[in-house]
């Protein structure tokens, strides 16, 4: 039976070629996945290894600059950890926020991984953490040395000067030495700067403190009995660890990190695995029906049931195994293809090899093999059951009523069950009402890919007399060929509805949240510009107070976060404001009492969070800031909240006196004349020009908040790409096997008079229609989960409102038409080269 089976695989492998595609496809997915994650986690973990390679003992404090009440690692202890026995070397580390201007002025890197750092020479001059390739560290106070990734993208040389922004003004520096460093946050996109230790100090801390301090030991030293030895030495709250342990952590930080990812794509590869199924059962079903006198013949020589099933399946197996060889081979290139895209887009990936595990190699196979075995086995079952003397006479078996029936009432059951899951997940709105519509999604998507091929009549009926009125004779013929076997139909539009499915909810619902967050931001805002750190970082005093000094500035608020305590243990956040100004910038709607009453040292509650403390206008609220001072302030107004405010309001001038961190988040600014470029530019001119702070217009601010939701569509599409590009190959499939079944249907058409462009029309048509009629089902249904997973986060957005990407659905709609065009290129094409004899006188 295993020679049986492989020659009728060499037989038919022209029509068992989009079954390949398709196995190979998701294959690809799963094993490219698998090598990459694989590949990444074995890079960072080898690069924590090295970075920790020589250190014996790291120590951490949580110190910042202002914070005088958080201990670091000063001069005196730095020294006594190295007068320890063991000790070969410990070196004190600070850092923070640094960003270098390119020849443009524009930051290099991406804020949040811009980092700056002291250069800490040992004995012979050398800092054991850098390598120089150009110059030498900075050793006074103008200088600064670069990572080599960064000074080449500035285009700078040793002895320029080079523009260095901190959380303060910006300034220049002479550029002393270029370093190569495997430093996290120089492969993460961002840049290092290098400065002398007493700089880096003032800048980040404190003269004469360290923030972390690393230990090399001795050789023979053991770095447990050092790290008991050191601990003793240290302040209170700093924290230490041997260098293996931290190598350890980060090596896991990793793991779960790629984990999700992993998870993320691995979810994808099934749904286009999924859509495979429908691909090969089809398959396999079309080429038992053409195959029915030799499944016979083999039944009447001695084969039993059990044989015949047995056969097709190892088809199905020898089929899923030349796919998975052909797949994995593909997921490999994949995976280094993806690796090296990375770099391109500013990842930088340590060094390391590919790494292509057993459980990669295994896992590609078996889902291979057992997708296309499970997706030919209800085929098989089928064909094993035809008896012997039905076979040889040709009559296939034809679905029962009652097969029809059970059918129908099992897909009916379930998409009522799953439509009122969705509809009670949407309307309880939480956590669990989304898992609810999860499950819900789950079985009315399977009951609909039951029913459909009870749906294909009536929907394709739709399209009948437009067919048959542009299209004529072929037109009709097309309409009647795309419901003769309404399984095979429903089997390939299911694959093509399912993509299109998980295409228009994503739509629907990333429009939908795209357009509340607009409208927030119209809302809510009535300021010119935003003016943020680039890193997310607070911004300096400073730059408030040039701010304020612009030409063309009408008004100026900070949005300056501050922790209150209320009575004696509830906390609430608070924004530290500008009375005055802060309802220039911001569109505030008063409930009751007057916004003006924050220059008399009252505050401002929304309405929302009064409620719930059971606060209204004229009530005094008995506050502990951060020192500890305590204070009773009056409720001067209720307003209504708004999202880029806290829940309280509250001058600055009463903050600041017990705040030793600025903590400024943003400056909003109301300009003279409004937006301009000239205004613009007055902003970027009182900040110096410092590339480090980001200058926002309205556009800029709605882009911002809503710009991540059009990244995650497009993620999100591209990942989805591979299933829509595998029910393309079943279309295509479905109509070459179709052809191959109707030649002699073919040939007598062209014989009574139906020329090869009117045949190449009406395949063409039948494979428009099947596309499209996935295509309805896919946005009918998608549309359905748009609303209700959107629905069920009404409540955490405000302004929340269901919109119908109609230009979209459209756009999905005739491209699903225009798959159908392309899909039936090669199948119209051989239909209507057949030769016309030769096809009558076919089987």
């Amino acid at each position: 039976m295993f020679r049986t089976a492989v020659r009728n695989v060499l037989a038919h492998k022209a029509r068992l070629l989009m079954t390949v595609l398709a196995v190979m496809l998701g294959v690809a997915f799963v094993s490219g996945t698998l090598v990459f994650t694989d590949t990444l986690g074995n890079a960072f973990r080898n690069q924590s290894a090295k970075n920790y390679d020589k250190v014996a003992v790291a120590v951490t404090t949580w110190a910042e600059r202002g914070d005088e009440e958080t201990a670091a690692v000063d001069e005196e202890t730095l020294g006594k950890i190295r007068d320890l026995d063991g000790v070969a070397e410990a070196t004190g580390r600070v850092s923070g926020f640094a960003g270098v201007a390119d020849p443009d002025g524009k930051l290099i890197g991406n804020g949040w991984s811009n980092t700056g750092s002291n250069f800490a020479p040992g004995a012979g001059g050398k800092d054991a953490q850098y390598t120089f390739t150009e110059g030498t560290g900075p050793v006074k106070d103008g200088e600064i040395a670069l990572d080599k990734e960064t000074a080449s993208k500035g285009e700078y040389r040793v002895g320029a000067p080079v523009r260095v922004a901190t959380n303060g003004p910006v300034k220049e520096y002479t550029l002393s030495g270029v370093f190569t460093t495997e430093d996290g946050a120089v492969n993460a996109g961002g840049s290092l700067v290098l400065f002398d230790t007493d700089v880096a100090q003032r800048l980040y801390l404190r003269p004469g403190e360290f923030k972390d301090v690393s230990v090399v030991a001795e050789p023979g030293a053991s770095d447990t009995a050092l790290l008991a030895a050191v601990k003793p030495l240290l302040p209170k709250d700093a924290e230490a660890k041997t260098g293996a342990a931290l190598a350890d952590e980060e090596a896991e930080m990793t793991e779960s990190g790629l984990k999700s990812l992993n998870t993320m794509l691995l979810a994808f590869a099934a749904i286009a695995l999924f859509v495979g199924v429908f691909l090969i059962a089809n398959t396999f079903t079309m080429l038992i029906a053409q195959r029915t006198k030799e499944l016979a013949l083999m039944r009447a020589v001695g084969a039993s049931r059990r044989q015949v099933k047995r056969a097709i399946l190892l088809e199905a197996g020898v089929v899923g195994v030349v796919a998975s060889v052909a797949g994995f081979a593909l997921g490999v290139g994949l995976a280094t293809g993806l690796r090296s895209a990375m770099g391109m887009f500013g990842g930088k990936i340590p060094a390391g090899p590919l790494v292509v595990s057993p459980v990669s190699v295994a896992s590609a196979f078996a889902v291979g093999v057992l997708i296309t075995v499970f997706a030919a086995w209800l085929p098989a079952r089928r064909a094993a059951k035809i008896p012997p003397v039905a076979a040889m006479s040709s009559v296939h078996a034809v679905a029962t009523t009652k097969s029809l029936v059970v059918r129908n009432s099992i897909g009916g059951v379930l998409t009522l069950l799953g439509s009122a899951a969705i509809i009670g997940g949407a309307a309880q709105g939480d956590e669990n009402g989304r898992w609810l519509i999860g499950g819900g999604a789950f079985l009315a998507l399977i009951g609909v890919i039951v029913l459909i091929p009870l749906l294909s009549r009536p929907v394709i009926a739709l399209f009948r007399p437009l067919l048959r009125t542009a299209f004529g004779v072929s037109g009709k013929l097309a309409a009647q060929n795309a419901v003769r076997n309404p399984r095979r139909t429903g089997a390939t539009a299911s694959a093509l509805a399912i993509g299109l499915t998980l295409v228009t909810g994503i739509s629907v619902l990333g429009v939908t949240l795209g357009q509340a967050i607009d409208k927030m931001t119209t809302d809510n805002i009535r300021a010119d510009y935003m003016v943020s750190m680039a890193s997310g970082e607070p911004l300096d005093e400073t730059a408030l107070t040039a701010l304020r000094k612009a030409d063309g500035v009408a008004a100026a608020s900070p949005q300056r976060s501050v922790w209150l305590t209320v009575g004696k243990e509830e906390g609430v956040s608070a924004s530290g404001v500008t009375p005055g100004d802060v309802e220039k910038v911001f569109a505030l709607k008063t409930v009751s009492g007057s916004l003006s009453s924050l220059k008399d040292g009252e505050i401002a509650v929304d309405r929302k969070t009064a409620k719930s403390h059971g606060w209204k206008t004229g009530d005094s609220v008995p506050v502990t800031y951060q020192d500890e001072k305590k204070e009773t302030l009056k409720v001067g107004a209720l307003y209504e909240g708004n999202e880029f405010l806290s829940p309280v309001l509250i001058s600055e001038d009463l903050v600041d006196p017990h705040e030793t961190l600025s903590d400024i988040r943003e400056v909003w600014l109301t300009m003279d004349g409004g937006q301009s470029e000239a205004n613009e530019q007055a902003v970027v001119d009182a900040l110096g020009d410092n590339p480090a702070m980001s200058v926002m217009d309205r556009q800029g601010i709605r882009d911002m908040f809503g710009g991540f939701i059009n990244t995650a569509l497009n993620i999100m599409y591209g990942l989805l790409a591979m299933a829509l590009v595998i029910a393309v190959l079943g279309v295509v499939n479905t109509l070459a096997m179709s052809v191959y079944e109707r030649q002699q249907e073919i040939g007598m058409l062209r014989a009574i008079g139906l020329d090869r462009r009117r045949v190449k029309r009406m395949i063409r048509l039948e494979a428009v229609v099947i596309s499209l009629f996935g295509a309805v089902i896919g946005v009918g249904l998608g549309t359905f989960l748009g609303w209700a997973i959107g629905k069920s986060l009404s409540s955490s957005i405000p302004g929340y409102a269901l919109v119908i990407p109609w230009d979209r659905l459209a756009v999905f709609l005739v491209l699903a038409g225009l798959v159908g065009v392309l899909a039936s290129l090669w199948p119209a094409r051989s239909g209507a080269k057949l030769n016309m004899l030769t096809a009558i006188k076919t089987e």
